[in-house]
């Protein structure tokens, strides 16, 4: 296939060349849908949206992870307009939030969904999934829509929550989907026979690997209730069934499946599973190291990226041993993609305490890190096709995210800040130690509190934690029988004594935000409540 504009040649050409292959399998294992039929519901949607008028204009969309609207996804795109996309459990003050600042000129739900009237009150056109069936197709509309279509215009706005609680709209256009897919399928192979099993909900960026790869390669992507995960056993008998070959989840799930013992009983069943990928958060090398030995088969890659490039900008093929208490590097940037490591004079961030709040630095005052200064830790920053093109309706936010890049200053050349601290290790792999708010001053001593949390993942006993600082170091841990370890004693020989947490505290269970991480704001209010 000829370089695509527009991600909808994948879908497109999919149909075309395999039209009765299955696209979609939903319900949990209960309804199939074929590339044809996918190609042609988003076909009825896209000339009815033409028909009411909508060029590049946003659709919101509420539903649940189904076919339905991945056939909404397909829809939008053919009419050249973009999306966003709430689950129907997402409460309407957070919508109404979205509503304000997204202003959508269509908004898609099923009939009966709860909250419709609600919504219909913004004045946005009110269209039922059960209707597109019905919706006639007009192929010389969506013909010139194809030919209108630029490769910068909008694919899809995501929201994710600031540190204020207001949702931020990333923008994401179709050249930078376009890049990072062909780089996936290219790296990891991707092709007709690949069979994904979904786990990241859609509103999450981590989604849209399984989506669009799917759609290029004619690959097959599975879709299940999200409340399954919770049943480890019948996720792997699924997989089993299904003979699933690859998976994309955040390291959160794959540490509650390691947890629960169930993969050294699963492990030789998996025979159809060959790769593993991760992203969102940091992959603890004591649970990543059951899966290894329990289903060494697979290959497994660390993927790291902030929602503001496209998903991924960094890859680490797992191909060494890797110590329990060693970080997992986020290794190499994607093709396409630059990673820069700056300095500031303090020798780290601009934001490099969590009460700090200052004005992006100046072009002096940054001093690139190279690969060859080892350990040398500074903020992450990232250019190349993959960045976002900003904050949708909010200029000055993107402004003080995405900046000029300090190395010249002779044409524009936008890097995104991604708020991270890294360092390159002796192989020349880039280790991430946490978000920059993550990184405090303490007793003079910067200190990166993910360095503490991988320390005490490979406890035998432990699995899991989360450091906080409030104005003290406070570690949350839960463990295997739910009692009470004495991690001071552990950490002893491990950790100068200006890093020692100074409370520690049994958690029976994590709450997890609607990413699937670790819920940081939650514990901090336990701490505030209980002071």
């Amino acid at each position: 296939m000829a370089y695509s504009f527009n991600v909808d040649d994948y879908l497109r050409t999919s149909a075309h060349t395999c039209p009765n292959k299955t696209a979609i399998v939903d319900r949990n294992g209960t309804r199939a849908t074929t590339f044809g039929t996918l190609n042609e519901l988003g076909a009825r949607l896209g000339s009815q949206l033409i028909k009411l008028g909508l060029e590049r204009a946003p659709v919101l969309l509420v539903l649940p992870k189904s076919m339905e609207a991945l056939a909404c996804y397909a829809g939008v795109t053919k009419s050249n307009n973009f999306y966003t996309i709430f689950d129907e459990t997402a409460p309407l003050e957070r919508l109404n939030k979205v509503l304000a600042v997204f202003k959508p000129r269509v908004i898609i739900t099923r009939a009966d969904y709860p909250q419709r009237t609600a919504l219909a009150a913004c004045g946005a056109t009110m269209v039922s999934i059960e209707d597109i069936s019905s919706f006639p197709i007009d192929e010389d509309a969506l013909a010139a829509r194809r030919r209108s279509h630029i490769d910068t215009d909008l694919l899809y706005v995501l929201f994710t929550s600031g540190s204020t609680g207001e949702p931020k709209g990333v923008t994401i256009c179709h050249k930078s989907v376009i890049d990072y897919t062909e780089w996936l399928s290219g790296h990891f192979g991707f092709d007709q026979h690949t069979v994904f099993l979904n786990q990241a909900p859609f509103y999450f960026d981590n989604s849209i690997t399984d989506i669009y790869s799917t759609f290029k390669t004619g690959a097959t992507l599975h879709l299940i209730d999200s409340a399954l995960f919770t049943f480890p056993p019948k996720v792997l008998d699924y997989m089993v069934r299904q003979q699933i070959t690859t998976i994309f989840w955040v390291p959160s799930v794959l540490c509650y499946f390691a947890n629960v013992n169930v993969l050294a009983a699963y492990g030789p069943k998996l025979t159809s599973l060959k790769q593993v990928l991760f992203c969102g958060e940091p992959m603890p090398n004591k649970q990543l190291n059951q899966w290894r030995r329990h289903v060494p088969q697979c290959t497994y890659t660390n993927l790291y990226g902030p929602t503001e490039i496209t998903d991924v900008c960094a890859y680490f093929d797992v191909e060494r041993a890797c110590g329990d208490d060693e970080i997992l590097p986020i290794g190499f940037a994607c093709a396409n993609t630059e990673l820069l490591v700056f300095a500031h004079d303090d020798a780290s961030s601009a934001s490099s305490t969590p009460e700090a709040n200052a004005e992006p630095a100046t072009a002096d005052q940054y001093r690139l890190i190279t690969p060859q200064e080892v350990g040398v830790k500074g903020e992450l920053y990232v250019r190349g096709t993959s960045l976002s093109l900003g904050y949708y309706g909010q200029k000055a936010k993107t402004r003080e995210r995405f900046v000029q890049n300090p190395l010249h200053d002779n044409y524009l050349d936008l890097i995104y800040a991604t708020g991270d601290i890294v360092a390159y290790n002796e192989h020349g792999e880039l280790v991430c130690y946490g978000r920059s708010d993550s990184q405090i001053k303490l007793q003079g001593h910067r200190i990166e509190l993910g360095e503490i949390e991988a320390l005490v993942t490979a406890h035998p006993e432990v699995t899991g934690c989360a450091c906080v600082f409030t104005h003290h170091i406070a570690l949350f841990y839960s463990s295997k029988q739910g009692q009470e370890l004495d991690l001071k004693a552990y950490l002893k020989d491990k950790l100068p004594t200006y890093m020692m947490p100074s409370q520690f505290i049994v958690w029976p269970r994590f709450a997890l935000n609607q990413n699937g991480k670790v819920d940081r704001l939650q514990l901090k209010a336990w701490l505030t409540q209980a002071h």
